[in-house]
C-alpha cells in the first residue's frame, strides 16, 4: 500500500486582468470582489466588478447575462447580494468566465504558499513502499505546472527535477507526467520511491556512504 501526503496550493490574492483601460495608460484591472446585479422583470444581470489598477476605473465581467431570477438559487444570490469574497474568488479564477468575456488573465500576478510535509531522504530509504503518492489540493485553478508544485515541495533543483521527470517513473492521474502538465484539486502524482532516492543522494553519495 502507498503512503500518500497532502500538497495544498494556496492562492494569497486573485489574478488581475490583462485588459486596456480607456481612462489611462494602464492594461491591467485587480477584482474588487463586488457584484453588481441588475434585475428587469423576470430576468438579472450579474457581473463581477473589477477596478483598473492605477485609475479604479471599472470594468464589469460578466457572469449571468439575462438569466431567469428562479434558476439561481436563494443561497447562491444571497452570495451574490452580499459581495461573499469566496463566491467571487471563485468566478475571478474561472477560465470558463474569461472565454466567455474574452478576456485573458495575468496569471503570473498570482501569490501563493504551498502547505507540505517535510520529507527527509532517511524517511524514504526505511519504507518499502514502491511509491511515494501525493495529492494536490488546491480550491482554485490557476495555470500552475504540475512540475513547479513538485519542485517546491521535494526541494529539487531545476537539473534534478529534469532528471527525475526524465526517469519516467513519475505519474500523473496514474499517466507519465509531462513538464507542461497543470494541476487541478484532487490530482494525484505518484513517484517511484527508489527513483525519488536516487534523486536525493546525487552529490551525496559520500556523505551517506559513511553513516
Amino acid at each position: 500500500m502507498n503512503t500518500q501526503y497532502i500538497w495544498e496550493v494556496k492562492a494569497k490574492n486573485t489574478p488581475l486582468l490583462k485588459k486596456k483601460c480607456n481612462q489611462c495608460n494602464s492594461d491591467r484591472f485587480q477584482c474588487s470582489d463586488k457584484f453588481r446585479l441588475n434585475a428587469q422583470k423576470k430576468n438579472i444581470d450579474i457581473w463581477l466588478i473589477y477596478r483598473c489598477v492605477k485609475c479604479s476605473n471599472t470594468y464589469n465581467m460578466t457572469v449571468f447575462s439575462r438569466i431567469r431570477t428562479e434558476s439561481i438559487s436563494k443561497e447562491i444570490f444571497r452570495k451574490f447580494s452580499e459581495n461573499n469574497v469566496e463566491t467571487a474568488w471563485q468566478y475571478a479564477f474561472s477560465l470558463e468566465i474569461k472565454r466567455k468575456n474574452n478576456v485573458e488573465a495575468d496569471w503570473d500576478s498570482v501569490e501563493y504558499e504551498i502547505l507540505y510535509p517535510n520529507l527527509p531522504v532517511e524517511d524514504l530509504m526505511n519504507r518499502e513502499d514502491e511509491f511515494i503518492s501525493f495529492q494536490i489540493q488546491s480550491s482554485f485553478d490557476f495555470n500552475m505546472r504540475v512540475s513547479t508544485v513538485i519542485r517546491t515541495c521535494l526541494g529539487l533543483s531545476s537539473s534534478k527535477l529534469n532528471l527525475l521527470l526524465a526517469s519516467g517513473k513519475v505519474y500523473f492521474n496514474k499517466k507519465p507526467l509531462q513538464k507542461k502538465y497543470k494541476f487541478k484539486n484532487g490530482d494525484i502524482v505518484d513517484i517511484n520511491r527508489q527513483e525519488l532516492i536516487n534523486i536525493y543522494l546525487i552529490g551525496k553519495e559520500d556523505f551517506f556512504s559513511t553513516q
